[in-house]
């Protein structure tokens, strides 16, 4: 039979949906409902002992057991004042991804710890950086309970995209000229409850609390249009594939 190379083996490829209500762009005051499609897919292997809805794709290069590390993306969806009237006047967010490193460790059993750094790709041209903490604790074999800390950083490039605001959008928005600076961008805790119905299907709810601080909280977009307080939380449901390539 025809070889793939790289492509052969076994591969996994995991589709869902989640229905979620969260704010229409960074710093609103007001949530709306969202459907975004669940898909990941990669190569099998030994599958990590915790994931969280906030990992954003990734690939595990290394992988030791307790500590874990590769490449990570995340898809950057567009921001415009088509979106909310809060907008007009600024400039378009464009679509894109952010692209860097992740890593991940274990200190105990029950506990992970997990930092990414993207840098951003025609959406904004900053880099951002996640840091969470999840403790984890299976109440039966089917149901599990996390939840922990979130940190967010953010260079001056990014604040400057969704946070900044020139004096030509100063005219047209109505709001003062702010020019950002980087630091940290938000801190919060989240959690889920995360119920696996059979080996294949998987379903949760979670929620989410952020707290803008700094640049993204002295905002004007954010102080006289939107909120520091930052809410999401709904469900999901995903179905994994199994499938082989020669």
């Amino acid at each position: 039979p025809r070889r793939y190379g790289w492509f052969s083996g076994d591969w996994q490829l995991t589709v869902g949906a989640s229905g979620y209500f969260a704010p229409e762009y960074e710093g609103d005051d007001r949530l709306s409902f969202n459907v975004v499609p669940l898909i990941s897919l990669g190569k099998a292997g030994p599958e990590a002992r915790f994931t969280s809805r906030n990992d954003n794709i990734s690939f595990a290069l290394i992988d030791s057991g307790p500590f874990r590390a590769g490449p990570t993306g995340k898809i950057i969806f567009g921001r415009d004042d088509g979106d909310s009237g809060d907008l007009k006047g600024l400039d378009e967010v464009r679509l894109g991804v952010e692209l860097g490193a992740f890593a991940e460790y274990y200190p105990t059993d029950w506990l992970r710890v997990r930092g990414e750094i993207r840098h951003g790709i025609r959406s904004h041209h900053g880099i951002v950086g996640d840091v969470t903490a999840d403790a984890f604790v299976d109440m039966t074999e089917t149901l599990r309970v996390s939840g922990g800390p979130r940190l967010s950083f953010a260079s001056g490039d990014y604040f400057d995209a969704y946070y900044g605001i020139s004096a030509a959008e100063s005219a047209a928005s109505g709001l003062p000229a702010y020019d950002p600076k980087s630091g940290i961008k938000s801190a919060g805790a989240g959690g889920a409850i995360t119920w696996k119905a059979t080996d294949r299907i998987t379903s949760s709810i979670f929620g989410e609390y952020a707290r803008l601080v700094s640049s993204a909280a002295d905002s004007p977009l954010v102080t006289e249009r939107g909120s520091p307080n930052q809410f999401n939380f709904g469900v999901s449901s995903s179905y994994r594939f199994d499938f082989t390539i020669p």
